[in-house]
């Protein structure tokens, strides 16, 4: 049995290695080729290089291609460059703006992941003859005695188990995470010793596609007229201004609202509720933010069959960078599931995941969803 978990030789194994550009699956690639596999690297084209002139931190596009095939060419494995423009476009970019239409707060990340590298790249990985994809993501796949498990990665600061949660059963049996038992620290070190030059290239920053951190002219750009002006009211049903486009808040925003030093009772206001079919943005004390429980829809499973899945107790995660909470979760019919949380939590936003653990192993996960005005109210 080689160290990927298959009974043959690791030059017999053709791997395929998921190349962004970056340390990780660089790192990745260049692992597993010293423990001798049949290593193929590809990396995607995702989106219009122009997007990201000027910025740092970007992935698949521009120079990220360039440094993933001269880490390739390092390394010394066949490299390839697939154009997924049109893919990446029509499952990532077009969910991401009509998210923000639906009042919601999206995670593209997972999206990609989702509907584009675990799907589309996992489906040309096997058309190559592969019997295994590689990423360099911080989390671990573990034998368990059903089958093969998600656990979160070892470093706790860079554990991405969260945007991974959406991955099948299906699609864990052909992935591997080489990474997961390594802090990045040592990572980086691994990279120096491979000679790599992106060793200390900078990490990934916000949305790959999203120059500048300003999401809100791309969401723009892809749906023009998206950002149409409307009322920001208080709870108690005041108009306290205008707004230039509800595309520009969040659930939980307490800056930017243009609201100047308007508050209640000397405490700051913040986002409440968004309501896309008025295109009035609701805000109140912090108070008002306070849930006890969210519905999920498009939930994903990764307990098996005979495990219980009414009235479960684990963890969730409501943002990526939160801590994890108590709560109890019922999966519905549907696939749709209700949270209840021990503990009132504030700032929960639709569009959000909701992501459910049992100790390191990540039992699936959700997207949050929007209450209707009557209820919300």
């Amino acid at each position: 049995m080689n160290s990927l978990g298959f009974n043959k030789r690791p030059e017999d194994t053709r791997v395929v290695v998921a190349m962004s550009g970056g340390v990780d699956s660089s790192v990745t690639a260049a692992l597993l080729k010293r423990e001798g596999y049949d290593v193929v690297g590809i990396t995607l084209q995702l989106y219009d290089h122009g997007l990201t002139v000027g910025k740092k931190g970007a992935c698949c596009a521009g120079q990220d291609i360039y440094d993933a095939r001269m880490a390739a060419d390092k390394i010394g494995i066949p490299h390839y460059v697939l154009d997924y423009e049109s893919r990446f476009s029509d499952a990532v970019m077009q969910d991401f703006a009509e998210s923000y239409l639906a009042g919601e707060t999206p995670i593209p990340c997972v999206r990609c992941n989702q509907r584009v590298k675990f799907r589309d790249l996992l489906a040309q990985s096997r058309e190559l003859g592969a019997e295994a994809l590689a990423t360099g993501h911080y989390v671990k796949r573990v034998a368990g005695a059903r089958g093969a498990e998600l656990h979160r990665g070892a470093d706790p600061k860079r554990d991405q188990s969260y945007f991974l949660f959406a991955t099948t059963h299906a699609q864990l049996d052909f992935l591997r995470f080489p990474l997961g038992d390594l802090p990045k620290t040592e990572t980086r070190a691994i990279a120096a010793q491979f000679e790599l030059a992106v060793a200390d290239k900078p990490d990934s920053q916000d949305i790959c596609f999203v120059p500048t951190g300003g999401y809100a002219k791309v969401v723009e750009r892809l749906r023009p007229g998206a950002a149409e002006p409307g009322e920001l009211v208080h709870l108690d049903g005041r108009v306290l201004g205008k707004h230039d486009g509800l595309i520009n808040f969040t659930v939980g925003q307490r800056k930017g609202l243009g609201l100047g030093d308007l508050n209640e009772n000397g405490q700051p206001l913040y986002v409440v509720r968004l309501e896309p079919e008025t295109r009035r943005v609701f805000v109140g004390p912090k108070a008002a933010l306070a849930k006890r429980s969210v519905t999920l829809r498009e939930v994903n499973w990764l307990g098996s069959a005979d495990e219980r899945t009414e009235n479960v107790e684990v963890e969730v995660k409501l943002r990526s960078m939160t801590e994890p909470k108590p709560a109890i979760i019922s999966l519905l019919p549907g696939g749709c599931a209700r949270v209840a949380l021990l503990e009132p939590q504030f700032g929960i936003s639709p569009g959000q995941a909701c992501v459910f653990y049992q100790g390191n192993r990540v039992l699936g996960g959700g997207w949050i969803q929007r209450e209707p005005a009557a209820e919300a109210a």
